[in-house]
């Protein structure tokens, strides 16, 4: 097998249903879910198994979900033959895996910063790119026919990256970068779920 095809030499590229100039909003939308994919990878592997196995096998999960929407993105148009795999049990599940790491981070007041631990760090930045991914898809909305459960389950992915970044400086007890000029923003400090 051969990894280059030279088809893409032009700037154009091949989608489920057709070819795509790679700037196209469709192109840097299922692009940018890639980039993202590779970041929880190395996330993964700044995580030890002894304390956070839970949080390993959520973030593979993840990646393959990720798969699943970059796949729905690369669609121009859904067919019996090569239906949307996006659905709401993913939404559901990162719904239920918030709540649960929202109690178990620290009470939060203030806006913080990106870092801490190297793990925690790393799942910023997947946040960041997460909510870039959001934008990208919603210009595409506006433009083509999309599957709107991905628009709906990177809303959810970027809140579940702060809150497991959270939790994961807090098991290895390493305090959140306060953001210094922030006000109270976050009544009864606890982050409330964006929907």
């Amino acid at each position: 097998m051969k990894l280059y095809t030279r088809t893409g030499d032009e700037g154009k590229t091949s989608v489920i249903g057709g070819r795509l100039d790679k700037d196209d909003t469709r192109v840097i939308a299922y692009g940018t879910t890639d980039e993202l994919n590779s970041f929880i990878g190395q996330a993964i592997t700044q995580l030890d198994d002894e304390n956070f196995s839970d949080i390993k096998m959520e973030l593979t999960k993840i990646q393959h979900e990720l798969f699943d929407c970059g796949g729905d993105l690369a669609m121009i148009k859904a067919s019996e033959k090569h239906p949307y795999k996006a659905n709401q049990a993913m939404i559901d599940f990162l719904e239920t895996r918030i709540d649960v790491y929202i109690e178990e981070a620290p009470e939060l007041e203030k806006f913080i910063l990106p870092g801490g631990a190297a793990a925690a760090a790393t799942l910023h930045i997947c946040r960041t790119i997460t909510r870039r991914a959001e934008r990208y898809v919603t210009r595409l909305q506006r433009e083509a026919e999309i599957n709107t459960i991905v628009l709906k389950y990177l809303n959810r992915l970027s809140d579940y990256f702060f809150a497991v970044a959270r939790v994961v400086n807090a098991r290895l007890k390493v305090g959140d970068i306060k953001y210094e000029r922030s006000a109270i923003v976050f009544k009864g400090g606890k982050r409330k779920k964006e929907k």
